[in-house]
């Protein structure tokens, strides 16, 4: 009796897990070594990405800040060069992420599901593309390490938050 129970349990918990649908996944870390850690994991909370500010010069990427929902996250980086801003549309994310980088991060560019190509920085140095692991998931955040320079990103996808109405 208690080894049908115990199978029984055994059967539930693997049906369970088999429902349960995995959504977020991770990409990166793409760039080289140095700088100090950064994670926008709890900017997620104020909502989806609905801007980027990026901060270029001649050779790399120099800043990053996002939007989550209305609030931005802390500026990581430096303060050398260009700042260029981009608002995403109502309802619209960011699908894709390809980019290059030696030593530092070089070129950044943001696909959304509305197929608008966001590109910022140089085009030169080893490639990478991202994109998430699940469909329907969408970039919710990012994290990396930074100094005067983006040193790496690491791009964090899942599903688009559904308590957004106001974004």
């Amino acid at each position: 009796m208690l080894t049908i129970a115990l199978l029984a349990l055994l059967c539930a918990s693997a049906s369970a897990n088999a429902i349960q649908a995995r959504s977020s996944s991770y990409n990166g870390e793409y760039g080289g070594g140095g700088g100090q850690r950064f994670s926008h994991s709890g900017n997620q909370l104020e909502g989806p990405i609905t801007a980027l500010r990026v901060r270029v010069n001649r050779y790399y990427i120099v800043g990053l800040q996002v939007r989550y929902g209305k609030v931005w996250s802390d500026y990581v980086g430096g303060t050398q060069g260009d700042l260029e801003e981009i608002f995403l549309h109502p309802g619209e994310s960011v699908i894709q992420v390809s980019g290059k980088y030696k030593y530092y991060l070089r070129k950044l560019v943001f696909v959304t599901d509305k197929g608008r190509y966001l590109p910022f920085g140089k085009d030169t140095g080893t490639s990478f593309n991202a994109v998430p692991l699940y469909p329907n998931t969408v970039l919710r955040f990012i994290s990396g390490r930074a100094s005067s320079l983006i040193n790496a990103i690491g791009l964090h996808w899942d599903v688009y938050p559904s308590d957004c109405s106001s974004c």
